[in-house]
């Protein structure tokens, strides 16, 4: 009984210890294991690099070659600061994507007209899917609905791209056998059917939109080519913030074609798969453009919605800023009655042109000011920008931190500050780069 009494407290010291040691163990292994899951999903991003769907269209654009080709370059990350553009150490000159002009095999799924073409009011004849593009071209409409029709132009390239092409452009074919094929292209005008079907009419229990979503993800996953890639090879469009929004968190594996990230997580779309392309821009191009520093009166030009939601609150305290400067247009506009030739007549006539965060990150009003040679102040902390590979945008833009445009009178003295040379040199540089903005069937080089 003594010896037991002498004998306790080594016990209970022996049991601590051991607890602890226990304890410290199992941390470290925790922290450990951790750590290579963090290593085998790409860290932040949860990515596995080498199963990336676009990295074989990275080498095509990269090679101009068919075969895909080992990846050397840092892929960009995603960041919630404002935009930062490292100049490149190249040439001031455009550069040819695909210099040994070898084109991207597309194979384009024969989906029916539901999904595209009879969503602008075309009608098909019998068993008809595509419409003859050679003897009439369906419209797309007008207005706003044009800033997202990039889903329109991309289906119609691969249909032109079976016609003969003289003029050395094509840089993508379409082909029939998805085994020859680069990407598989998924030609749903997801744009449009957010913008025309996403209401439900007195008929419908379920809006138009939805149900062609629904239909969508059970046609892909059944499909022979997204089990072979699990849709990793897949390219879809879904240019409007809103559009695809039920069947995105259905088909993440796929290459997004996107305007930007404002309305999605981080693991469903992000730089590292997806695509950031340009919206088409509604008012008129600026043809033959002889204007110059003194001959645009308007220093600063913005005309649109002031108030918005979201990261567009910035537009409301801009506006109180700058609404008596003399030289400044900062108004209220839309595209009613004659909205798109007053705008095109206000930014022709400006030296720079507002692109402010709205209820994304992005807005065709940077393409329209690019096709009008006004140069672009962006204030939007986290927009993305097309073809930021091939275009330093620091030669043509200004970018202004959201934290120093509202700051008493910072935009305006910056704004007041970029002098006759400078201006100049952004304005050629303008006009040199508009071609990459532009669309056409069919194609035109450059």
């Amino acid at each position: 009984m003594a010896m037991a009494e002498r004998n306790a407290p080594a016990i209970g010291l022996f049991n601590q210890k051991s607890l602890f040691c226990l304890f410290l163990t199992t941390s470290i292994l925790f922290i450990l294991s951790w750590f290579f899951v963090l290593r085998s999903t790409g860290h932040s991003h949860f990515i596995d690099h080498n199963l990336l769907p676009n990295s074989k269209l990275f080498a095509l654009i990269d090679n101009g070659n068919s075969e895909p080709q080992s990846q050397s370059f840092n892929q960009p990350s995603i960041t919630n600061g404002p935009v930062v553009i490292e100049e490149a150490p190249q040439e001031n000159k455009l550069v040819d994507c695909n210099p040994n002009k070898v084109p991207l095999k597309v194979f384009m799924y024969d989906l029916p007209p539901e999904f595209h073409f009879e969503l602008l009011d075309w009608k098909a004849e019998g068993k008809t899917i595509w419409p003859d593009i050679r003897a009439k071209v369906p419209e797309y409409p007008g207005g706003l609905n044009l800033q997202h029709s990039i889903e329109y132009w991309l289906t119609l390239d691969l249909l032109s791209s079976e016609f003969s092409d003289r003029s050395g452009a094509r840089s993508a074919i379409r082909v029939h056998n998805s085994s020859e094929a680069d990407v598989i292209f998924v030609p749903f005008f997801s744009s449009i059917c957010y913008n025309r079907f996403s209401r439900v009419m007195p008929h419908q229990k379920r809006s138009k939109n939805k149900l062609l979503q629904e239909k969508l993800v059970r046609f892909l996953t059944a499909q022979e080519e997204w089990k072979r890639s699990g849709g990793r090879d897949h390219i879809i469009l879904a240019h409007h913030p809103n559009s695809l929004l039920d069947a995105r968190m259905k088909l993440w594996p796929a290459m997004f074609i996107l305007a930007d990230f404002g309305r999605y997580p981080q693991n469903i779309a992000n730089v590292e798969k997806d695509v950031i392309a340009p919206y088409k821009h509604v008012i008129r191009n600026f043809v033959n453009d002889m204007s110059d520093f003194d001959s645009r009166p308007t220093l600063l030009y913005f005309q649109g919605a002031i108030y918005r939601k979201d990261g567009g609150f910035v537009r409301q305290e801009l506006f109180y800023l700058l609404k008596d400067e003399k030289d400044v247009h900062f108004s209220f506009g839309s595209i009613q009655k004659d909205g798109i030739s007053i705008a095109s007549r206000g930014m022709h006539s400006s030296k720079f042109c507002l692109n402010i965060a709205g209820d994304t990150p992005s807005s065709n009003r940077l393409f329209d000011a690019i096709a009008s040679h006004c140069v672009p102040v962006i204030i939007s902390d986290d927009i993305e920008l097309p073809y930021e590979d091939v275009l330093d945008y620091s030669e043509f833009c200004i970018f202004v931190r959201t934290s120093d445009a509202l700051k008493e009178r910072f935009l305006i003295n910056l704004v007041r500050s970029i002098g006759r040379d400078k201006w100049t040199r952004m304005w050629t540089r303008l006009k040199e780069v508009e071609i990459f903005f532009r669309v056409s069937v069919p194609i035109k080089g450059g």
